[in-house]
């Protein structure tokens, strides 16, 4: 294996210890990767994602907020009161944000793994680069109201205007057609009965039940707890997240209430739970910059041997009616 601190091997820094770890001999021929998590919702939204093509910056989508026509009961002669244009079309407009992760190959990186190589350091960047997108995007899916330059979150998009009043382009205290359902649920534990009730209460908002519902694991956990003592715990019974016709690969099972599938979510913030209608939200993401990679460019124009790449996207998450979803914040939770 190379010795740090000789010749162009650099020396006991963290390049060179790098170096060391990915080439020497009689060594697993697989880096495991330690340091993320992985989250059903981003992998359900990439999965479902939407191409925004063109020469475009926002995503724009029309929505019916009132009624255009109104019934009128007549009687055996069958006359009418004359009719009355009435619009009621409102266009949203979500801004597409962007996103790049450098990919760095420097020096003499290349040569010292020729033919020594175990883990080609090319190959565990650009793998760590999907790696990084993903956890980047579920912390701003779980996380972000106000921050303008990441996708809006979950906080931001299903909301009754508690955290963000102008969605879409859109007022929320005038419009209440563009609100979604807020529970406030008073320091309680999550229990079958109260999810039924969160659900239920999304159906009578919109007429439609989620896909889906959304907890941090602490969270599912007490709700999971509330399963045991009927010895009724099931954990997605007959397929899993990956078969969902919405869904993507994934290694996660969700408990069942009242049809929806509860998944335990890592980004979500622990005492909150969403309830997602995924007919109605997806990832815009520009088809040009669908989380593309740039090719290598040399740096010997910075006086530095070496190539540096990127991979870029250009994207936004939409929900296209907040009243479909539904978010329950205060569930308390335990220790786990």
């Amino acid at each position: 294996m190379p010795v740090l601190g000789q010749g162009v091997v650099p020396s006991a820094s963290p390049l060179g210890t790098e170096l060391q770890y990915v080439t020497r001999r009689a060594f697993v021929k697989k880096l495991v990767v330690q340091i993320y998590n992985t989250s059903p919702l981003t992998a359900a939204l990439i999965a479902n994602a939407q191409p925004a093509s063109g020469g475009v910056s926002s995503v724009t989508i029309p929505a019916q907020g009132a009624q255009f026509v109104n019934m009128q009961w007549v009687g055996y002669d069958g006359s009418f009161n004359q009719p009355v244009v009435q619009p009621g079309v409102t266009n949203l407009e979500f801004d597409l944000k962007g996103a790049v992760i450098p990919i760095p190959y420097l020096g003499f990186e290349g040569l010292l793994q020729d033919s020594h190589d175990v883990i080609p350091l090319m190959a565990a960047r650009m793998n760590d680069a999907g790696n990084v997108y993903c956890d980047g995007l579920a912390t701003a899916l779980a996380n972000n109201i106000n921050n303008t330059q990441q996708v809006i979150g979950l906080p931001g998009a299903i909301d009754d205007s508690t955290n963000l009043t102008t969605y879409g382009g859109i007022n929320r205290s005038t419009n209440t057609w563009w609100k979604s359902k807020r529970y406030a649920m008073g320091s309680v534990n999550p229990t079958r009965a109260l999810v039924m009730q969160n659900i239920t209460g999304t159906f009578k908002n919109c007429g439609e039940i989620p896909t889906f519902g959304l907890m941090g694991p602490a969270t599912w956990q007490t709700l999971a707890n509330d399963f045991l003592p009927n010895e009724s715990y099931v954990i997605t019974p007959e397929k899993g997240f990956d078969q969902e016709p919405w869904g993507a690969r994934s290694a996660f099972r969700a408990l069942m209430v009242a049809g929806v599938p509860i998944y335990c979510d890592p980004y979500i913030t622990e005492g909150t739970a969403y309830y997602f209608n995924a007919g109605y939200g997806a990832f815009y993401i520009h088809e040009r910059a669908a989380f593309a990679f740039t090719g290598f460019e040399s740096t010997l124009s910075n006086n530095q041997l070496g190539y540096i790449g990127a991979v870029v996207s250009l994207l936004e998450f939409v929900l296209g009616k907040p009243k479909s979803c539904t978010v329950a914040t205060g569930y308390t939770f335990v220790t786990i």
